[in-house]
């Protein structure tokens, strides 16, 4: 069985000093015996602070990007290795924000996940449609694009540290949210192209997470469909008290 988790994507967002309380709260707000993987990706000047203060607790730390090179001559970019050093065990990777904004190609995409899961990381690989795509009925083509072009080449190893995070991109930071029998279309979909090409093992193993304007109110309903495993999640994981409640609601029968 596939264990939930629910990752927080700050973006840029926080201060140090807020990032730090952020972080313990949260810290704080996790038990022990939690059923469910949480973590936190900061931005990255914060990094090693922010993994001081969840160190010792159930918190695990993530980033939200990272250079498809392991070292060399690239003026401000970060290495899987240094996020290693930070305290990283996640990575994001292929987030919308970067794709559409920033220009990031499939390849990139690739190169990235390829780079990190081979520096030993584990990655949260982002991947959804815009609102022209879905008004197109095009969705199904593009997620089969984007999973097929950023897995390609990887082991079964690799795929063991591979969490797919299915975001609609005219659902991040826009308040609208994909209904839950959306999502498990999208998740299931998902889990049947990669049952396809790479066998029931990986597909039925690998977690699905879904993204875009998940909240208290919503989270339930979202997580509790038999594909999605949990949540990657923007502006409510900038609430402590909002963030610990999606977890919560990850763990309701």
């Amino acid at each position: 069985m596939r264990t939930k988790f629910v990752a927080g994507n700050w973006k840029m967002n926080t201060t140090l000093s807020e990032a730090k309380a952020l972080a313990a709260a949260v810290a704080k707000g996790v038990s022990p015996t939690c059923p469910v993987i949480v973590a936190v990706c900061p931005p990255f000047p914060w990094l090693a602070a922010v993994g001081e203060v969840v160190s010792g607790s159930p918190v695990a730390l993530g980033a939200q990007d990272v250079h498809f090179e392991k070292k060399g001559a690239y003026t401000g970019e970060v290495s899987p290795a240094m996020l290693k050093e930070a305290g990283c065990k996640y990575v994001i990777i292929g987030h919308s924000e970067r794709r559409h904004q920033l220009g990031e190609s499939d390849a990139a995409v690739n190169h990235k996940v390829h780079t990190a899961l081979e520096e030993g990381m584990h990655v949260i690989l982002c991947m959804g449609e815009t609102l022209a795509e879905r008004e197109r009925n095009l969705q199904e083509r593009v997620f089969q694009r984007q999973v097929y072009a950023a897995c390609a080449g990887l082991s079964d190893e690799q795929f063991s540290r591979l969490t797919i995070a299915y975001e609609p991109v005219w659902a991040i930071g826009t308040g609208k949210v994909a209904t839950p029998e959306q999502a498990q279309t999208a998740h299931a979909f998902v889990r049947e192209r990669l049952r396809v090409v790479y066998g029931a093992p990986i597909a039925n193993a690998v977690s699905i997470l879904y993204g875009g304007s998940v909240t208290p109110e919503n989270a339930a309903g979202l997580l509790h469909q038999p594909d999605v495993d949990g949540a990657l999640v923007g502006g409510a994981s900038l609430k402590a008290d909002q963030f610990l409640a999606i977890a919560n609601a990850a763990t309701a029968p």
